[in-house]
């Protein structure tokens, strides 16, 4: 058992139990019960007015009864990892020393699974907290390749996942933003050493990796804003069996009504679905 307050740090105890120090959430250290209230109300309105910064989300938590100044809201949407998609989006914060590489999908035709693949990262509220979720997603087919949960806005969790999704298969381009997660050396060598095209939005472009914002939107819609998930293990087991579904029963009508494995693999059996439950 880990004790955040034990003389030995919490990442050494991580590391002697064999623990990804991204996946101890301690509630101690977390915010205010009426907060996470806070947040929890800024990431629903936030998925229906992805526009709007932190004044106006002010105003809309004020219009709600909560006495609230713009510094607190816009100190917990940073904390979030969002802001208005205009100028940008703060789950990932742009690295000034790292490549930043040019985007290759304007008047593009998707037209066939791996063709591209794009990466994201979002909020995700516990009972107690929050974590973070990336997911990589095939482009042509919505399918979901792979997915991790993170309590730290950091690279590690995002090279996790990639990893698992090119155990599986690997694409002609790989689409992000340009927060420090993808523009790392770490992130691109990997793609560049399979011989992946790097693409990447325009800052503070949201929609130019609109597909996997509408990911976002569904499974928060349909999944996440549904339960309270006291814990991260309680978040993984429950987002697990979402993607599965997601991926395997879920019809889609821009795939004529397929799901995404079906497009994604045309009918054929895969022994894995990329993900972890």
């Amino acid at each position: 058992m880990i004790e955040p307050k034990h003389e030995i740090s919490v990442a050494r105890q991580c590391g002697l139990l064999d623990v990804a120090r991204s996946s101890y959430y301690d509630e101690s250290a977390g915010e205010s019960a009426l907060n996470l209230d806070l947040m929890r109300l800024i990431d629903e309105q936030y998925m229906k007015t992805p526009f709007y910064g932190s004044p106006r989300m002010t105003e809309v938590l004020k219009r709600k009864g909560y006495e609230v100044n713009h510094k607190r809201i816009e100190r917990l949407m940073r904390v979030m990892g969002i802001a208005a998609i205009y100028p940008k989006k703060h789950t990932s914060q742009p690295q000034p020393l790292n490549r930043i590489y040019p985007y290759l999908l304007d008047h593009l035709e998707i037209s066939r699974p791996d063709q591209v693949w794009a990466s994201d990262i979002t909020y995700i509220r516990l009972a107690h907290g929050f974590v973070f979720l990336t997911a990589v997603m095939d482009w042509f087919s919505r399918y979901v390749l792979a997915w991790e949960l993170s309590i730290l806005l950091d690279k590690e969790f995002c090279l996790t996942a990639l990893d698992r999704a090119l155990g599986i298969s690997r694409p002609e381009i790989f689409n992000s933003d340009q927060g420090g997660q993808f523009t790392s050396p770490d992130f691109t060598d990997r793609l560049e050493a399979k011989g992946i095209r790097i693409s990447m939005d325009g800052r503070g472009r949201v929609f130019d990796n609109v597909f996997i914002e509408r990911l976002w939107r569904t499974v928060k819609y349909e999944e996440v804003y549904l339960h309270a998930y006291e814990t991260v293990d309680e978040a993984r087991r429950r987002l697990a069996s979402y993607f599965i579904f997601y991926n395997t029963e879920r019809l889609h009508s821009s795939l004529g009504y397929q799901t995404p494995r079906e497009a994604y693999f045309g009918g054929s059996v895969m022994p894995s679905l990329g993900l972890r439950v």
